[in-house]
């Protein structure tokens, strides 16, 4: 097993004051896919965005260890620059960027160069016929009027393009039909490697189908309450989050 590309320790966030993240441990060892379940409200979002930095989530305790750095201490764009990658459940729109000019922009942003026009058409190109992402997507306004499944497809078209070290993918199944799942879970298995390290965070296990996590965790009231392979997914498919005293279930 690599050396862990994220290392979380007794991680405690509060929003607003309010405890919902209670003394989170977990690792993510590079090249690894791990997924987190959990039902509704137990802090699988809330880990998200505090990984990525979201002002709203305060870390009161614990730390974060990402690629050897503190994550904590870095800045919402420093953490881009290290290599992470948020994939949100609920894209925004952005009226007046278009596709194209969002994804150059990111790109310097977080490469701190500009790419030549000609290599980021090669590379838009390729990204987009992996994930089956429609070209003419690409003069549109970001993510205005885009279904569920094509916001997603964007998501993970960023990833492609942005060559993170770490992904963490926000219940990126959500609001998907079957066919776009497909293609964002294509999409995923694609660039998963040994450069990559991806945390899918879900409440159902149906992504969990077509994308196989090589560690699952489960999470319960703001902690990892149990930790196993890939037959836990199906172990909660089958018994839902009762054993964790939730009647909520795992499959849909």
């Amino acid at each position: 097993m690599s050396d862990p590309i994220l290392q979380i320790s007794d991680l405690h966030v509060a929003v607003e004051d309010t405890p919902i993240l209670k003394g989170v441990n977990l690792e993510v060892p590079q090249g690894e896919v791990h997924a987190l379940m959990g039902p509704n409200g137990s802090g699988k979002s809330t880990l998200a965005y505090a990984l990525s930095g979201h002002p709203r989530y305060e870390v009161t305790q614990g730390s974060v260890t990402f690629d050897g750095e503190d994550l904590i201490a870095m800045e919402t764009d420093e953490r881009a620059r290290a290599g992470m990658f948020l994939a949100m459940q609920y894209p925004v729109e952005v009226p007046g960027v278009s596709v194209m000019n969002f994804l150059r922009s990111a790109i310097t942003a977080v490469k701190g160069e500009e790419m030549k026009p000609r290599d980021f058409i090669k590379k838009f190109d390729e990204a987009s016929k992996l994930l089956s992402f429609d070209r003419s997507f690409a003069d549109r306004y970001l993510n205005e009027g885009f279904s569920g499944g094509e916001k997603k497809r964007h998501e993970i078209l960023q990833m492609a393009l942005l060559e993170p070290k770490f992904a963490v993918l926000d219940e990126t199944d959500s609001g998907l039909d079957v066919d776009a799942l497909k293609v964002v879970s294509e999409g995923v298995n694609a660039l998963r490697g040994d450069n990559l390290g991806v945390l899918i965070i879900t409440h159902y296990t149906r992504i969990l189908q077509y994308i196989t996590p090589d560690v699952v965790h489960v999470m319960y009231e703001g902690k990892i309450a149990k930790t196993g392979g890939p037959e836990l997914a199906d172990h909660l498919e089958e018994n839902g989050y009762v054993e964790f005293g939730s009647a909520e279930v795992a499959s849909a």
